[in-house]
């Protein structure tokens, strides 16, 4: 047993007295004794009162199917408990599974089971990081997800490690050492579990001169062994490695899967991962001229959905959306997979596939947005482009895609908006319109749940910071500064592209959709406000005000009978509203789950 081992074994052990000293040996006990292992079929179809994975399902479509807190009592709803939580950014999705709720705190390794009916601990885990971890790494602050399989809680750490936690007892199982930390990897998002392999993306800092090529792994669910992996940034000798031409292959870096896992489709055997930016931010630093292209497909494969086999890692298909990125716009978020008739309104879509104009069917589609906006439609099956908008824009004067050949699918970026010597300054809209907060997609309406910002980039190429950058910051989109509203949750038609209902606020946003079988669409500000929307209509059916800020991913869940609502609040936000709206300034930190049920 390695050192690292023995002290975090006794650490959980540790946790493991705590809790029986907590709760009646019986109690603990018969968790143990009843605990049914999770196995692929649950995971491919899960009880419907379960959260097993980030998105609840491998679509990604993060929707309930629960329907007992509906639109016709959802004003019924009442605080069932609150739990605090560690200090750090709030940006996570807990998992549930048969009564259990489990969490990853903000800002550190610490994992917990809590009764989820009431909050109560059930058993406590810590991973424990080296001390000099935060030298080499400045993401690896936030988990978004945990994973489940088996008799197993897996969780990425910061100091890139892969544990396996016993889901009974809290004590740690094994550990694997997916990378070095040292050269700048870590972890932001979680894993999943797909026919018993833990596959996870990293993170990967560009502020080491020797920072690691960052990639998508695959390990043996019952050993932690790794059985393949995938490079996000094609290198010099791989296929597509002649896109970022000259650049040595130890330089095409930051090229990560930082935001979530793949979502999955298991009648294609196909994964689909987001990935993200290079860096430095600006090419003229990257490259040392900003004359490196204008279209895709180019360093690749920044800002693409990769379709990977999942068995094997084998790349199947990609999509470029944003070529050569100049101001760090990751496409790196959801990957929603849905079966729909692909009929885009030329009314509202700006540019469509000749190929499906006119003639509707149903298709497989997979549906992205990026952090600048632009909604994509692609089939899944071979990454065809369908259709795509510059949501939440009509304009593409500041908007970082000039054009798209709606034939071949390639698309050209705005070099108006290219910095072509150092020291130049742009404003890009829009920035961090749809971020690492998640939206949602109703089966039952076929809407397309958006939480977007009016936030825009005010970027100056800068060739002495690590970024290429500096000053950089977000503003309010022009002409909203003063009394605007600067957040937005659009409801779309998928099929058509039409926009259905819109509800507009001040309060800027970062917090998660969920929509349920209800009729419901949950959603949260940084007011502090957690709304209930009517699905179809979008009136605010319930509105209850939190103790701090809404950052994290609702869920909705049910246990010993009972449907409820959790939604973690609190943390830093990207956003402080004191630089948009002062009146509207709420407090940072405060890390509570919070939980709502209908009286009994």
């Amino acid at each position: 047993m390695s050192e690292r081992t023995r002290e975090a074994w006794c650490a959980a052990m540790l946790g493991v007295v705590v809790v029986l000293w907590l709760q009646p040996v019986e109690a603990q006990q018969d968790r143990v004794d009843d605990y049914v292992p999770v196995t692929d079929a649950m995971l491919r179809n899960p009880d419907p009162g379960d959260w097993l994975m980030a998105h609840r399902t491998y679509d990604f479509q993060a929707f309930s199917p629960l329907d007992e807190i509906n639109r016709d009592n959802v004003g019924e709803l009442r605080l069932a408990w609150m739990r605090a939580m560690d200090e750090g950014p709030q940006q996570g999705r807990p998992l549930v599974y048969d009564g259990v709720m489990y969490i990853a705190n903000p800002g550190s390794d610490h994992l917990q089971a809590l009764d989820a009916t009431t909050g109560d601990l059930i058993w406590d885990y810590r991973w424990e990081l080296p001390a000099d971890l935060r030298e080499y790494s400045q993401l690896g602050n936030r988990t978004r997800n945990l994973a489940i399989y088996g008799h197993h809680i897996f969780h990425l750490t910061a100091d890139a490690h892969l544990i396996a936690v016993d889901a009974r007892t809290g004590e740690l199982a094994w550990e694997s050492e997916m990378a070095d930390c040292r050269t700048g990897i870590t972890h932001s998002s979680g894993a999943m579990v797909i026919d018993g392999r833990v596959m996870s993306g990293r993170a990967c800092s560009p502020r080491l001169e020797d920072t690691a090529r960052c990639f998508i792994a695959a390990h043996d669910a019952a050993t932690g062994r790794e059985a393949w992996r995938f490079y996000t940034a094609a290198g010099a000798d791989d296929p597509g490695g002649q896109t970022w031409g000259n650049l040595p292959t130890a330089r095409r870096v930051h090229v990560s899967a930082w935001g979530l896992p793949g979502s999955y489709d298991p009648e294609l055997g196909l994964v689909y991962w987001g990935i993200a930016v290079p860096a430095p931010y600006t090419r003229i630093v990257r490259h040392g001229t900003w004359d490196v292209g204008d279209r895709t497909p180019c360093e690749l494969y920044s800002n693409s959905t990769v379709a990977l086999a999942v068995d094997t890692g084998a790349l199947d298909w990609y999509y470029q959306y944003l070529p050569c990125d100049d101001w760090d716009q990751d496409f790196v978020q959801e990957r929603t997979l849905i079966d729909t008739v692909v009929d885009p309104d030329p009314d509202a879509v700006r540019w469509i596939n000749p190929a499906v104009t006119g003639a509707p069917r149903e298709r497989k589609v997979v549906v992205t947005i990026g952090e600048p906006g632009g909604l994509f439609v692609n089939d899944r099956e071979t990454g065809e482009f369908l259709w795509a908008a510059p949501l939440p824009y009509t304009s593409t004067e500041r908007f970082v895609i000039r054009d798209i050949d709606v034939e071949t699918g390639q698309v050209q970026i705005n070099m108006d908006l290219v910095a072509k010597e150092i020291g130049e300054q742009h404003i890009i809209c829009g920035h961090n319109v749809k971020g690492w907060w998640s939206w949602s997609y109703s089966p039952q309406t076929g809407l397309l749940y958006i939480p977007f910002n009016r936030s825009c980039l005010n970027q100056t190429a800068n060739d002495r910071s690590v970024t290429g950058t500096g000053p950089r910051f977000t503003i309010p989109e022009p002409g909203l500064e003063e009394d605007g509203d600067l957040t937005e949750l659009r409801a779309i038609d998928i099929s058509t592209g039409r926009e259905v209902w819109r509800y507009s606020q001040r309060a800027p946003n970062a917090g998660s959709a969920l929509a349920t079988g209800g009729n419901l669409v949950f959603h949260g500000d940084l007011n502090r406000r957690f709304r209930a929307f009517d699905a179809e209509t979008g009136e605010v059916l319930w509105e209850t005000i939190l103790g701090s800020q809404i950052t994290g991913y609702p869920v909705s869940y049910t246990a010993g009978g009972r449907q409820y609502v959790t939604v973690p609040v609190g943390g830093a936000a990207i956003f402080r509203m004191s630089n948009y709206a002062p009146e509207l300034e709420a407090p940072l930190g405060s890390n509570v789950l919070v939980t709502f049920a209908l009286p009994d």
